[in-house]
């Protein structure tokens, strides 16, 4: 069995320590700070689907709630969503986002026509605003729905996905997020499904970032992996450090 393989076995056999971990973690800050709960982005993906279980895990289902916001998102996220809120009995709400988005896009295309990555990067940001106006109200916080693989690579929206109160997945890869998804009762239809950020119609992540989770994941935990791939991955998170880094300031 090589490296890689071993790590992920030894990381299974210590689940439920990893959970009760990141449980406590979740209680100390979200009581240290006075919050009386917690808002969870939910995208029908495995890792909102985990932050929002472990949420659930150490807060209790009463103070948390998960927020559903399609803009012309795939019928399969929506149907996982409510698979999840049922499983981990998360009180699920539905944001329709979609006329905010057309109106939005109708303001700024006159001006500036925009490609489908910057639609994609605008449907996280409306989210993200829509997350926090929530939590403003309630004065509860908003959970980091990111991993370690993502965030290294810079794989979320600045202003979006990567803004948030705390993050619970900041040191778990995406196959050790997947191995507490199973722990936590996550659906196996959220499990199994490939990656996506749901940004537009057939987009996957690994297609985006030309290279598999598997490959980043085997980099980060070991050093191990093809050199182009390496390189690519080091490419991507040296364009990126400004998503982990506070602004310029003078």
């Amino acid at each position: 069995m090589d490296r890689f393989q071993m790590y992920l076995e030894a990381f299974a056999a210590r689940t439920e320590e990893e959970i009760a971990k990141r449980a406590d973690f979740i209680r100390r800050i979200v009581h240290g700070s006075g919050a009386g709960g917690v808002v969870v982005g939910i995208s029908g993906g495995i890792d909102s689907a985990v932050s929002a279980a472990l949420c659930v895990r150490a807060l209790g289902k009463e103070n948390v709630v998960g927020i559903w916001m399609p803009i012309y998102s795939q019928p399969v996220h929506a149907d996982d969503a409510q698979a999840l809120a049922e499983a981990i009995g998360l009180n699920l709400w539905t944001v329709d986002l979609r006329a905010v988005f057309d109106q939005a896009l109708a303001a700024i295309e006159p001006h500036q026509p925009l490609t489908d990555k910057s639609k994609g990067n605008t449907k996280a940001r409306l989210r993200m605003t829509t997350l926090y106006a929530v939590a403003n109200e309630r004065g509860w916080l908003v959970a980091d729905t990111c991993n370690r693989s993502e965030i290294y690579v810079g794989y979320m929206t600045k202003g979006g996905d990567g803004l948030a109160d705390f993050n619970p997945l900041a040191s778990l890869t995406k196959h050790e997020v997947r191995l507490l998804a199973a722990a936590l009762g996550v659906p196996d239809s959220i499990i199994k499904k490939p990656p996506s950020a749901d940004l537009w119609a057939g987009q996957t992540d690994e297609q985006e970032m030309g290279f598999t989770y598997e490959q980043l994941d085997r980099y980060l935990i070991t050093g191990e992996g093809d050199s182009d791939v390496i390189e690519r991955i080091e490419e991507m998170h040296r364009q990126s450090a400004h998503k982990r880094q506070l602004m310029p300031m003078c």
